[in-house]
């Protein structure tokens, strides 16, 4: 199982350029941004930084949208990147949170893009698409480049599009029962769409804090990474409004929590000071990330392994960070291979 380090692309960049080049001496595999450009810097402009100064490191956006950049910009920046790196980056995109709600626009639509997910891969690997009536190619692309395309999602009709058209698949969440439903979702949708299930890279992303153990840790830990069930929650609310709180469509276990949501700050959004999250109970925040020593945190990475994840993805959004991305390269990402 490869480990992958999610940050978010706060000042000084330097910080974060610093960040991902250690997570690559300590064993990671992918380098991942939030793509906020209003609530954070611009990540884009930090990759290529991040690129000249690792040699394996894949980075890329977790995740971003189709609305907030024009498809053609998206593939045209991997391709740059790719040009200069090897086949380094890899497109995380999804319908949109914090990106479009900042703004007051919604998220995309599912069919707005799948479309995106296509377009966007056929132009960065060099292949001509149609666009608005005309057949547009990036001709520099050189033979062999390769962009796979990683969708996140949680509802049916968004797991289907994984399994249908993406190249990944990108779960905001740890719960392993919900890892399972989602995973043989998507594969089931891969298989009716003629795809061999295996190929879908499996990407599970949540906060990860290492502590001691003890009770007092624990407590630490789970105010430490609470903000998450709030932005899961706004996904899920989503999810709600379109099948309702008990619909067979959608586990108990993914919508039952967000009763007591009463909105949501996103001046504050994936901060661990979020109190709009307070809602979220510590059963939620234990079982959507991975707390505790080590030897939990692999316990945990392996039943997820044994669902058939092959990435799990370190939100690194808490007072220790750099602890935790030192722990896991000395004492967790060993015992994964």
């Amino acid at each position: 199982m490869d480990v992958g380090l999610v940050l978010q692309t706060d000042p000084p960049a330097q910080a974060v350029v610093d960040l991902m080049v250690r997570a690559e001496e300590l064993g990671f595999s992918h380098g991942w941004t939030f793509d906020s450009h209003v609530l954070w810097q611009e990540p884009y402009v930090i990759y290529p930084r991040i690129l000249e100064r690792t040699q394996r490191l894949v980075v890329g956006p977790m995740v971003t949208n189709p609305a907030t950049r024009d498809w053609t910009v998206i593939a045209s920046l991997h391709a740059t990147l790719n040009e200069q790196f090897g086949n380094r980056t890899v497109c995380g995109i999804g319908r949109g949170d914090s990106a479009v709600r900042v703004q007051g626009r919604p998220p995309t639509t599912l069919a707005r893009l799948e479309e995106s997910i296509r377009v966007i891969r056929e132009l960065a690997e060099g292949r001509p698409v149609e666009l608005h009536g005309t057949t547009v190619r990036i001709p520099w692309v050189a033979d062999g480049t390769k962009l796979p395309v990683w969708m996140a999602g949680y509802g049916p009709k968004a797991l289907d599009l994984v399994g249908r058209a993406a190249d990944g698949f990108i779960l905001q969440l740890a719960d392993p029962y919900l890892v399972e439903w989602t995973v043989k979702t998507v594969r089931a949708a891969a298989e009716a769409a003629g795809r061999d299930p295996a190929t879908i890279t499996i990407c599970v992303a949540a906060p990860a804090y290492v502590g001691d153990g003890s009770a007092e840790s624990l407590g630490h830990a789970r105010d430490q990474c609470r903000w998450f069930g709030g932005m899961v929650g706004n996904h899920v609310a989503d999810l709600v409004t379109r099948y309702g709180e008990t619909s067979a469509a959608v586990p108990a276990a993914l919508t039952g929590y967000i009763r007591g949501r009463e909105g949501y700050d996103y001046s504050h959004h994936g901060r661990a000071d979020n109190r709009s999250t307070d809602f979220v109970p510590d059963d939620v925040v234990e079982r959507f990330c991975l707390l505790g020593p080590p030897s939990a945190q692999l316990e945990r990475l392996a039943e997820l392994k044994e669902l058939g994840v092959d990435q799990f993805a370190i939100y690194a959004m808490h007072d220790a960070k750099e602890a935790t991305i030192e722990a896991y390269g000395a004492s967790v990402i060993p015992a994964l291979h």
